[in-house]
């Protein structure tokens, strides 16, 4: 029970630092609550968005922020009671997302997003989980022209920054595309450098098993029970280490904070459903409404509507009235059928305000590293951040600068 590194979060991030490190050598023990993947990592679009290079940014525009002000939006709600809490940490958050400090941030974030395909592909290859992927990307569709060249400029803007492909689909190529779809999207851009996963919980424990195929131990436990010196119960008895890593998503401050540290972390709520497709409809690629707010995705279960963001406090109780609000139009969209699940799941995407993950070293604490906070890109940038994580704790030359990144930032 007594190994060189402990992984406390058995997400996308978690699974993937402890495979990396377990391949240099250490004998490395990954815990969670539940069994890999299923939580946060459990219930995204499944989208690798080698695109993503601006990370989601707070509306400037007034009118914008006016419509969600209301608190009718389909793709944006608020839990008024969470606001006095939440507001010093949207306002910094809004203060990040002015055009020129998004430019820079991107400038950084870039360096990650860049890595996204060719690391998950390489561990995709090692845990053989080939048959979850799918390479033809995933399209950005629209009801309007105005929408539509918005979308357009900034595609075109990361093409030229950051030489992300895009292909246009118009005047009927949505429909030769996605025949299944109605005519109420009728434009669209497919970025085609992106990948999805058709389960990424499924993704998460194949990661896993290569994990332990490679000597590695998983264990069930209280990351909360974490004590310097590190020792972490768990069901099987108490693991200690020489070094920890704390890769817990929403749930990070629980132990970043008995530990000293007051890292500006919130939570985008977010929920999902599967259904089943209609007799003959078919889905290939991920779909984005972008007008209204939500994603259709094909999955190994059915076809999972994903809602857009829920502002509220991490563990309240469930409010799924966006995915209320959405499921009309995604039946106009698509020809869905029966819901196949009991409940409606929620997710939190761990989020900080300028927008980017802390990957590091933890400032106060030697043998203690931080690997949290990648918002709505845990699984993009899972096995990005796992390699990173790993060769800053065995002292290889890393192959992004962590220094954007750094707690310290904060």
């Amino acid at each position: 029970m007594d190994f060189d590194a402990v992984v406390l979060g058995g997400g996308i991030v978690g699974t993937s630092i402890a495979i990396h490190l377990q391949r240099r050598g250490l004998a490395v023990a990954l815990i969670d609550r539940k069994p890999p993947g299923n939580e946060t990592s459990l219930g995204n679009a499944g989208i690798i968005q080698r695109e993503g290079v601006y990370p989601y940014a707070f509306p400037r525009d007034l009118a914008k922020i006016a419509r969600y002000a209301s608190n009718r939006a389909t793709d944006v709600r608020f839990h008024a009671a969470a606001m006095p809490k939440l507001v010093p940490f949207l306002y910094r958050y809004w203060h990040h997302s002015r055009a020129d400090r998004h430019a820079k941030i991107a400038k950084a974030y870039s360096t990650l997003i860049e890595h996204s395909v060719s690391e998950h592909r390489e561990l995709i290859e090692a845990a053989g989980a080939q048959s979850l992927v799918r390479t033809q990307g995933w399209i950005n569709a629209f009801r309007t022209s105005k929408a539509f060249e918005a979308a357009m400029a900034e595609a075109s803007h990361w093409q030229d920054a950051y030489g992300i492909p895009f292909d246009v689909l118009a005047d009927g190529a949505l429909q030769a595309a996605e025949p299944s779809l109605g005519p109420a999207l009728r434009y669209a851009i497919r970025y085609s450098s992106a990948e999805s996963v058709s389960d990424p919980s499924g993704l998460v424990g194949a990661y896993a098993n290569l994990f332990e195929k490679l000597g590695g131990t998983f264990f069930i436990g209280d990351a909360s029970t974490l004590e310097s010196g590190w020792r972490v119960t768990t069901e099987s008895g108490v693991v200690t280490a020489d070094q920890v890593v704390v890769a817990l998503g929403p749930w990070a401050n629980d132990v970043t904070t008995k530990l000293g540290y007051a890292l500006p972390l919130e939570v985008k709520r977010g929920y999902h459903m599967h259904y089943a497709a209609k007799p003959g409809a078919t889905l290939n690629q991920p779909v984005l409404d972008a007008e209204i707010g939500y994603v259709i995705t094909p999955m190994v279960r059915g076809i999972r509507l994903t809602t857009g963001v829920e502002l509220g406090l991490r563990d309240s109780p469930k409010t799924p009235v966006q995915l209320e609000a959405v499921e009309p139009f995604a039946r106009q969209t698509f020809p869905i059928g029966e819901r196949l699940d009991e409940a409606p799941w929620l997710g939190r995407r761990p989020c900080t305000p300028d927008m980017m993950p802390v990957i590091g070293r933890a400032p106060n604490h030697e043998k203690l590293w931080f690997a949290f906070g990648h918002a709505h890109h845990g699984l993009t940038l899972g096995p990005v951040t796992g390699r990173l994580i790993a060769e800053l704790m065995t002292g290889e030359d890393p192959f992004v600068d962590p220094h954007p990144f750094r707690a310290e930032r904060f």
